[in-house]
């Protein structure tokens, strides 16, 4: 019986890969799980800005393309090899690296291009690999986008209230688990994509430092600056911000183009800490604005690279009153791995043939299976 999974996961970021390995026992439908392993494998810094610019659409010949397929997956194959040396995963779970996302709208079809060779995967690996989560989903009319809660309400055990959780990578995301108890107990999951989170305040450190620095460690620089609350209140009026779920995004929208005008809006003689600051409060603004569509919740646990951002942390406190926030790690859960995590176990589910998809997540007609399998 499979159950032992690889999780692999690189996000808007395209900082580097994390790998977990996962034992599940149990029920598809609520497992067991023990951590065994994990790592992160940083990009090197040129397949990094790479990743980025062509998120943003920068043009590629065909031949650019196929050798940043190779470099992706070379590097996942990489951080596979140093979270599992022994090659005990019965199964590898790798979501790619998205490079471009369109929601489904009235006048297009949904699409999500995550950059990888399956194929090459499995054979650089010798172990069987599955890949393409969003595509099925997307085909039933879904986003294909988020992923996460499926698994999260698989993995984190419901409390008294609504309990959310909320992933601060490149793009900010939040879960909404139902009660374990009352009437609301049956409700349906929720999961959206919020909007920014590091991906417009990587790219101002970078331009503010002349790329000496590629984010605010700690959020040290922010601090020193003065927010302009006016500003952050009119970028809330924006159509993402008013757009109900399900909805989801990435850098095609919050990206350089986007972080220009906004500087610009901020003004010519901007002080970088400034900045800093008003983009930071902005990303927490839009996360408690977001919370305010369920006002039942009553925790916010925290996960990804932004929780290492005690100013952006601060913020959020200040701004989503009333609610107990804290990393997931108070749960057990170490905030780096929980993506990787999820990824695991949809591979595990694909390989039970447990259907994974939630409609009510995503939008699609219907749920379904998710991800495509492929042996070495």
């Amino acid at each position: 019986m499979i159950n032992t999974a690889l999780g692999l996961m690189s996000g808007t970021s395209a900082d580097g890969v994390d790998g977990v390995l996962v034992r599940f026992s149990g029920t598809p439908r609520c497992p067991r799980w023990q951590i065994l392993a994990s790592a992160h494998t940083p990009y090197p810094t040129e397949l990094r800005q790479q990743l980025v610019r062509a998120g943003q659409g920068e043009p590629h010949s065909a031949s650019q393309w196929l050798a940043l397929r190779q470099e992706v997956t070379a590097a996942q194959a990489s951080c596979a090899r140093a979270a599992d040396p022994h090659r005990s995963a019965q199964v590898i779970g790798c979501h790619g690296q998205t490079v471009w996302h369109q929601p489904p709208g009235p006048a297009c079809r949904g699409a999500s291009w995550q950059l990888l060779d399956g194929p090459l995967l499995a054979e650089l690996l010798q172990q069987p690999v599955v890949c393409d989560f969003r595509s099925a989903d997307l085909a039933r009319g879904g986003h294909g986008a988020p992923l996460v809660p499926l698994t999260d309400r698989a993995l984190i055990p419901p409390i008294g209230g609504w309990r959310a959780l909320l992933n601060l990578g490149g793009i900010a995301n939040l879960t909404l688990l139902p009660p374990a108890t009352g009437p609301e107990r049956q409700a349906p999951l929720q999961g959206w994509d919020c909007g920014p989170a590091n991906s417009l305040l990587d790219l101002a450190v970078e331009r503010f430092s002349g790329g000496r620095l590629r984010f605010d460690e700690d959020g040290r620089w922010a601090a020193r600056g003065q927010i302009n609350e006016v500003l952050v209140q009119r970028w809330l009026q924006e159509p993402y911000f008013a757009q109900a779920p399900p909805k989801s995004t990435g850098r095609e929208l919050f990206g350089a183009a986007d972080l220009e005008r906004r500087l610009q809006e901020l003004g010519g003689e901007l002080d970088p800490a400034d900045g800093l600051a008003t983009l930071t409060a902005f990303t927490a603004a839009v996360i408690a604005k977001d919370l305010q569509r369920s006002p039942g919740v009553i925790e916010l646990l925290v996960a990804g690279g932004g929780c290492r951002n005690q100013t952006l942390m601060h913020e959020l406190r200040r701004r989503c009153k009333g609610i107990w926030l804290r990393p997931l790690d108070a749960i057990g859960i170490d905030p780096q791995h929980r993506e990787a995590m999820a990824f695991a176990l949809l591979a595990w589910w694909r390989v039970m043939q447990w259907p994974a998809a939630d409609p009510a997540v995503t939008g699609a007609r219907r749920g379904g299976h998710l991800g495509v399998a492929i042996n070495p």
